[in-house]
């Protein structure tokens, strides 16, 4: 079997990147931008760094930030719209997930009509045509979603996360520049980048992995471990070095797929508004504590990635449980909560478990699991 890797043709890295936005849309022979960012970020001036960049180049846009921080299929229906009486030409997205994810929908639908419901999305679709072009702009150290195939809409009729898989939503040119996200507060600082580390690991141990994911992973977990601290601390270095660490997790598990920490997080932001990282990085340990057994060597690797001393001389039970410590303890120092208890309630846990079991993130895991197994891991959180 022939394993795939999808990559953004090209990508720009290092403070200052977003002035190439006007490089590239020029190079390529756009005429107007379609703008998407979240109110927030429009809000405190963190969107007008690249409106200044368009504005100083002579390029048109138009801004839409109907854009909820865990978008609904109604922020994409309304998006497709104010689209199509745009006039644009291609789509830049600033922000996190959010508004990446929006734009990816946007982006779809508008060369693939037929899938204007969104629901239709959820899954590997079959759509034909690829997407609008993207210009990805991250404002977060998390998501990565300037990297990947990946998009998640919430059908708030159902109160759950839709995961949808497709390359050719991948945008076409990221600008990922640490001075976009110099902004960000303490705890998004720590929510998004526990989310980037959970991509590292999930996407390492995950069953699809093999050995070009792993090499990105490795990486991408030695640099989020070294950095996070620093970044939350908002230290240049720290900002630059988590910027380029999230990518690179995204390059690896956008390639590999996740596991049940992600279909466990998912049910939390679409019933409970919970931010994804938060969720990520209160389940990570857990879940890697379940995932232990079907892992072989690898939390060995994750312990060594993670700076942890002696690890060769170390027996299996040694290594799992050290990699598993040096999570929760960069997990605790940034700030994350220790447990759910503040967030789940128990009459939901059943709806949870289910929701978790169909996400499309769960056959990732690398242990078969049951909706009584993740019953039990909501249940020990709480």
């Amino acid at each position: 079997m022939a394993n795939r890797f999808v990559l953004n043709e090209t990508s720009y890295h290092g403070a200052g990147a977003i002035q190439e936005i006007a490089t590239e849309a020029k190079g390529r022979g756009f005429k107007k931008a379609f703008v998407c960012s979240d109110p927030d970020l429009v809000k405190f001036g963190v969107t007008d760094k690249v409106l200044k960049v368009l504005d100083g180049a002579g390029l048109p846009y138009e801004l839409y930030s109907n854009i909820k921080p865990n978008p609904t299929i109604e922020n994409v229906q309304t998006g497709v719209e104010a689209y199509k009486k745009s006039g644009a030409d291609y789509l830049v997205a600033i922000g996190g997930g959010s508004s990446m994810d929006t734009a990816k929908a946007i982006g779809i639908i508008i060369e693939n009509p037929e899938f204007a419901d969104v629901v239709s999305l959820e899954g590997v679709a079959p759509t034909k045509n690829k997407s609008v072009p993207i210009f990805a702009v991250p404002t977060t150290a998390g998501t990565a979603a300037e990297v990947t195939i990946n998009y998640v809409i919430t059908d708030a009729a159902k109160n759950r996360k839709m995961v949808c898989v497709d390359p050719k939503d991948i945008p076409v040119v990221a600008f990922v520049d640490p001075e976009m996200m110099a902004s960000m507060p303490k705890g998004l600082t720590a929510a998004t980048g526990m989310d980037a580390l959970t991509h590292a690991i999930e996407g390492y141990i995950t069953a699809g992995a093999w050995e070009l994911s792993d090499m990105f992973h490795l990486k991408a977990i030695e640099i989020i471990a070294r950095s996070l601290r620093g970044a939350v601390d908002n230290t240049p270095e720290g900002r630059e070095d988590m910027a380029l660490g999230q990518y690179v997790a995204g390059m690896g598990f956008s390639n590999v797929g996740l596991g049940i920490v992600h279909s466990m997080a998912h049910p939390l932001g679409a019933l409970y508004d919970t931010p994804h990282g938060i969720a990520n990085a209160i389940i990570l340990p857990t879940v890697m504590e379940y995932n232990a057994e079907a892992t072989g060597e690898k939390y060995r690797e994750i312990a060594r990635a993670m700076g942890v001393d002696g690890v060769d001389s170390m027996s299996q039970d040694e290594y799992r449980k050290a990699a598993i410590d040096a999570v929760r303890k960069l997990s605790t120092d940034v700030g994350i909560p220790a447990d759910l208890k503040e967030i789940v309630k128990r009459e939901d846990i059943p709806f949870l478990a289910q929701s978790a079991y169909d996400d499309a993130c769960r056959p990732g895991n690398p242990k078969e699991t049951s909706v009584e197994d993740i019953t039990k891991l909501y249940e020990s959180l709480i």
